[in-house]
Parts: C-alpha cells; structure tokens; sequence
C-alpha cells in the first residue's frame, strides 16, 4: 500500500490494555482526514507512533516513506493536545528554539503568520488566550513546512471564536503547502468544515476509512416493516447499524449496489450518522439477526 501513513497490523499494548489492535490502512496524501473515536479509541496512540514518540508491540507502520522517529521526523509537525509550550517563553523565544531545531523551519514567515492573526510575539505564552497558544502551537508545527501535520485533538478546549480561527490558520497552511493533514478531534460539525477524508477508530481498531464524499454516497438509512424472517438485501455490503421499533426497522448499512427492494425506504445520511453508526458498542454485528445478500 502507498500513502503518507500506512500501518500493516499495527498493534500496541500497554500491559494487558490494546491500544490498538492488528491496525492495517493507508492514508493517502495530500489529504486531510479527520481521526474520530471515542476516549482510549487509540486516537493518540495512533499518532504517537507516526512520530516515533511510542514504539508498535507488533506489525508496521510506514511514515512518508520511512520508519517514524529521527528519520521522518524533520518532515512531521505535531501539535499535541492542549497544545503543550514552555509557559515562561515568549512567542518570539519559541520561534527562535524552533528555528535552532529544525534545519528548514522557516523563522520569517512564523513571525508573520502570529502578527497576522494578532498574537504579541514579546508576551510569555502563560499569558495567552488558550486560542492563541493553539496558533502558536500551530504556526511551530507549520513552520517546519511538514510533508505530514499531526493534530492531536487541538480545538477540545478552545471556544466557537477560537476554533473558526485556529480551523481558518490551518486551511491558509495546508494551501500554501501540499501536505497531508490527520486532525483528530470530537468535534464533527467542525471536522466536516475542512476534512475531505474520515478515519473511525474504536477499541484499537479501524471501523472504515475513505473519502467523505464516497462515505456518505455509500451508506443509506433503510427503514422498513418488522419481517418474520431474516431479510435479504440486495445491495447491502454491511449493516452498521441496527434498531426495532414495534413496527419497523431502521438500519444504516454500507452498499455496494443498488436497493431496488421496495420494502425498504431509503435515506440519505449525515458525516454525523456515519460515524455514530460506526461508534455504536455493537456496530457491524447481527443484532436484528439479519443477513445481507451480496448484489
């Protein structure tokens, strides 16, 4: 597999806890792929080892091209969560250890990206808005001008204000720059503003990955009548999703063909119904007892 990120069985154990579980994907670049899953998901861990911070109990994981950690690591930006910067340095005195770090980080164009968006460059960082460390935070990763961003849940803590701000800093980046882009976050409305690709991650493992177009032309709300035997759907590749009412079914199933059964209305669904679906404790198993016919 070719891609920016690609994992073959990635799995991490901390002890008796999988962090993640027999992982295999690729994610393709110049993308921008927002990373959704509940909390200890293994979002973080994820991430972690693209930058060789944390090391796989098994399988692989290819980072442009090459091992994560010292070789990669002058092409990845990362901004970890809740944005950690040493609290007693100045903007300024940021940018330049960042430019002592990196060999390309590219000091004139940080300064005048954090004047741009109003941020003092002589005030210590423990005097800034939780918004405006997030730009300092981001302009340092961008500054490396990163073949890969990392984004590790960046906008929990910040308001509506800060994240439009934080979101709009990051899509000047990513067009001044042919990067991939992974953003990991809770927040799906945001995510739908600037991602054009999703990554589903629960219990360690990847529940689907693809273009957000594609996802939602392939996934359709059926509902239809309870029936006394097993329902065969033409169409369905996969039912995600699964709920009886007294008299009727509702289902969010993956296609790969048409449903011409008129027994079953059909629906169009939201990025926000996909990723529930796939989020749901049983997601993908039989809980209606229902089988599915290939088309």
């Amino acid at each position: 597999m070719n891609g920016a990120l690609v994992a073959d069985g990635l799995t991490k154990r901390y002890r008796k806890t999988v962090a993640l579980d027999r992982c295999s994907f690729a994610i393709p670049e110049r993308s921008i792929v927002a990373l959704v899953g509940p909390n200890g998901a293994g979002k973080s861990t994820l991430l972690h080892c693209a930058t060789g911070l944390v090391r796989p109990t098994e399988g692989t994981l290819t980072v442009l091209g090459g091992q994560p950690g010292d070789p990669t690591l002058p092409r990845v930006g990362f901004v970890a969560q809740d944005a950690p910067l040493y609290r007693d340095f100045t903007a300024d005195e940021l940018l330049k250890m960042g430019g002592k770090l990196n060999r390309e980080f590219d000091l004139p164009f940080a300064r005048a990206r954090l004047v741009d968006v109003g941020i003092p460059l002589d005030r210590p960082t423990d005097r800034l808005s939780g918004g405006q460390r997030a730009q300092v935070a981001l302009c340092l990763a961008l500054a490396k001008r990163p073949r890969l961003l990392l984004l590790d849940e960046p906008l929990a803590s910040l308001d509506p204000l800060a994240r439009r701000e934080f979101l709009s800093a990051l899509m000047d980046g990513v067009a001044e720059e042919h990067m991939t882009v992974v953003l990991s976050s809770h927040l799906l409305t945001d995510l739908e503003r600037v991602c054009d690709h999703l990554m589903v991650l629960r219990s360690g493992q990847v529940q689907t990955l693809g273009a957000t177009d594609e996802l939602l032309a392939k996934h359709k709300r059926l509902i239809g009548p309870p029936q006394p035997r097993r329902p065969k759907i033409t169409g369905v590749e996969q039912i995600v999703s699964a709920a009886r009412a007294e008299r009727q079914i509702e289902l969010l199933v993956r296609t790969n063909g048409d449903i011409l059964d008129p027994a079953w209305d059909q629906y169009d669904v939201s990025l926000e119904d996909v990723v529930l679906a796939y989020l749901e404790p049983r997601a993908g198993e039989a809980l209606l007892d229902l089988e599915v016919a290939g088309a």
